[in-house]
């Protein structure tokens, strides 16, 4: 594996590091003040379409996608890209078009759609003309197993009649959000494993309802769309909404959660960064028992901390991206599950000593800090819990050595 940038990653780089400069944190008050004075208060700010209008003409654009469709970089090419976006992460990625969970979705009809679902759906996503959603939580059931997905697809000559409550789903609150994937049950009697099917879902749909936003932490999100309860009662699609085939939702979830999973942990890095840097300052700038508190043995012990998590956290991504590159993501499948257990525990760790060193200005809503510690902290629910990487990785470690006896 080769540490060094490849010529274009370095002029993407040098470009998105100009825009960030120029655009993106220049925009952060702008956004804030634009959040406040929003008539609907699901609406994304206005700033948003100028910086997208930006980032285009920059050619900044659909830069995680691989392939025809996106941008053609590899993982390993995307990862610096996506950790500078994380300094600033309600402006940069959207900025970019880069933004979940339009990425995971765009991947997903990428890769499964027919020609039909890609234009009618994925051309405008893109473009970024509209937004969507993937519905595949659910209150009632531990959705940590996707096995347990309780929601009802059932065929009716050409239609699929769809049944369920869904929460946590991110997005389904913008105005913008026009198609939804659905994950639910086909045939309940199917090995466990082929049970599951996505179906395209437009919003519009009769019996589709956004019951209201959820908060996280006191947050709701609602720069992008928040995160929604839905309801889906007796909701109609034509047959020729259903992705790939029947039983083929669960295979379809884990291609989408792999990449989703490393672009998480790509911006997260650029979050512990922008972390140390409001720390670094702060201690510099504030006076405590008579000298800075950068003086002061703990914090420095905290500085030096966040300095070597942050480096060993990226190699691991930078390795795993690489392994997604060569030899799929199957073959990257422990050091995906390695990242996405380390990432948000080690960002949370530093962005709390962070917090720390502010004070109660870490609590508040005049720094970054608490709004970012919120979106870190439910990082170990999305995309899977801690515990389920856990009990996967430690079977994987555990086989190696039952197949040896």
């Amino acid at each position: 594996m080769d540490f060094a940038f490849d010529a274009r990653t370095e002029e993407l780089r040098e470009k998105l590091l100009e825009f960030m400069d120029s655009h993106i944190y220049p925009a952060e008050p702008v956004f804030e003040e634009q959040l406040a004075q929003r008539e609907n208060p699901w609406s994304p700010p206005a700033v948003i379409s100028d910086l997208q209008a930006a980032a285009r003409e920059r050619g900044l654009w659909n830069l995680f996608l691989p392939g025809e469709h996106g941008s053609g970089l590899t993982n390993l090419q995307y990862a610096p890209l996506a950790e500078i976006t994380g300094r600033s992460p309600h402006l940069a990625p959207i900025a970019l078009n880069c933004a979940a969970p339009d990425t995971g979705n765009m991947e997903v009809l990428a890769q499964f759609g027919t020609e039909a679902q890609r234009k009618q759906w994925l051309e405008p996503l893109l473009g970024a003309e509209i937004r969507s959603a993937f519905a595949m939580t659910e209150p009632d059931v531990a959705s940590s197993d996707a096995r347990n997905i309780t929601t009802s697809i059932v065929r009716d000559g050409d239609e699929y009649v769809i049944n369920g409550r869904k929460w946590y789903i991110t997005g389904a609150m913008n105005p913008a959000c026009a198609i939804f994937i659905v994950m639910g049950k086909t045939d309940p009697e199917a090995a466990a494993h082929r049970q599951q099917s996505m179906v395209l879902v437009p919003r519009d749909t009769p019996g589709l309802t956004v019951k209201r936003g959820m908060k996280v932490f006191g947050y709701d999100d609602s720069s992008h769309g928040g995160h929604a309860e839905v309801i889906f009662d007796d909701v109609r699609v034509p047959a020729e909404n259903l992705l790939v085939e029947e039983g083929a939702g669960f295979a379809i979830a884990q291609a989408r959660l792999g990449p989703g999973r490393i672009h998480h942990c790509m911006r997260s890095i650029g979050i512990a960064e922008r972390a140390v840097e409001l720390l670094c300052r702060r201690a510099l700038g504030r006076s405590a028992f008579g000298k800075p508190i950068a003086d002061q043995g703990v914090v420095q012990d905290w500085i030096a901390e966040s300095r070597v998590r942050i480096e060993q956290l990226r190699m691991l991504v930078l390795k795993t991206a690489w392994l997604m590159d060569t030899v799929g993501n199957r073959g990257a499948h422990t050091e995906i599950q390695a990242i996405k257990i380390a990432t948000p525990s080690t960002v949370e760790w530093i962005l709390d000593k962070a917090i720390q060193a502010h004070g109660a200005g870490g609590l508040s809503q005049d720094f970054p800090l608490a709004e970012m510690w919120a979106g870190i902290r439910t990082l170990r629910f999305a995309d899977g819990p801690d515990e389920v990487h856990k009990r996967s990785l430690a079977h994987r470690e555990l086989k190696k050595y039952q197949e040896n006896r």
